[in-house]
């Protein structure tokens, strides 16, 4: 029911309350995995997303690929100097 409903979210407000900052932060993750979680099963994966996204994190790998190998380079540079 909705009284109960309340109780329990006063509850957990009450214990929110008492968590470190490194507790809040594992909270604040978990409600973002949940959100992530609930809009994942809402949004339909059809061929055009699919595309889309794979575009999209293409970009994004080579990105990181990119920096990667620059941090890798002057990683190097610096055992050589040695």
């Amino acid at each position: 029911t909705f009284l109960s409903m309340l109780t329990t979210s006063e509850s957990i407000q009450q214990d929110i309350e008492k968590l470190t900052a490194q507790q809040l932060q594992q909270v604040a993750e978990f409600i973002a995995f949940l959100r992530f979680k609930e809009k994942r099963q809402r949004m339909e994966l059809t061929p055009e997303l699919l595309v889309s996204l794979s575009t999209e994190f293409a970009e994004e790998d080579r990105t990181l690929a990119e920096s990667g190998v620059d941090d890798y380079a002057n990683m190097l540079a610096k055992e050589d100097a040695r």
